[in-house]
């Protein structure tokens, strides 16, 4: 793994949440490579390589990405969207870590090609668990084609 590699891309507006999922990972050691971005647009610009981000090494691809749903600027299903449709991104995992149970969100995410959907649970403890049990899956368990 080099310097550079992101294990995980924590795409997150609610600072909360984003708090919680960092520290439960920090805690078993996870989170050394991990980047966070508050919006949708800075997502794109991070895994393409494009505005602030130009002149990064887009094969350095995360072993995850967690995806909020519900974001300003680019939604979390636009961000999927666009992730599944590109060649260079499309084999990427990304989790779609949301508050919404509404069944027109889960479906579409799972049309767009979404690896998995997770509602995030009520309460520190039950979201400290979700978190630290998705973390050992997605960057111990699975095993993607480039890594």
């Amino acid at each position: 793994m080099s310097n550079n590699e992101v294990q995980i891309l924590l795409v997150e507006d609610n600072k909360s949440d984003a708090m919680l999922t960092i520290r439960a990972l920090k805690k078993l050691n996870l989170a050394n490579n991990l980047v966070h971005l508050h919006d949708g647009a800075k997502a794109l610009d991070f895994l393409f390589g494009e505005g602030e981000y130009e002149g990064r090494h887009i094969g350095d691809k995360p072993k995850v990405i967690f995806l909020d749903l519900k974001m300003p600027k680019v939604d979390g299903l636009e961000v999927l969207r666009v992730i599944k449709a590109d060649e260079r991104t499309k084999l990427i995992p990304v989790v779609m870590m949301t508050s919404s149970k509404e069944e027109k969100d889960i479906v579409e995410s799972h049309k767009l090609g979404v690896n998995s959907y997770i509602v995030k649970p009520v309460g520190f403890e039950n979201f400290t668990k979700t978190v630290t049990e998705l973390g050992f899956y997605w960057l111990i368990g699975n095993q993607t084609p480039y890594n």
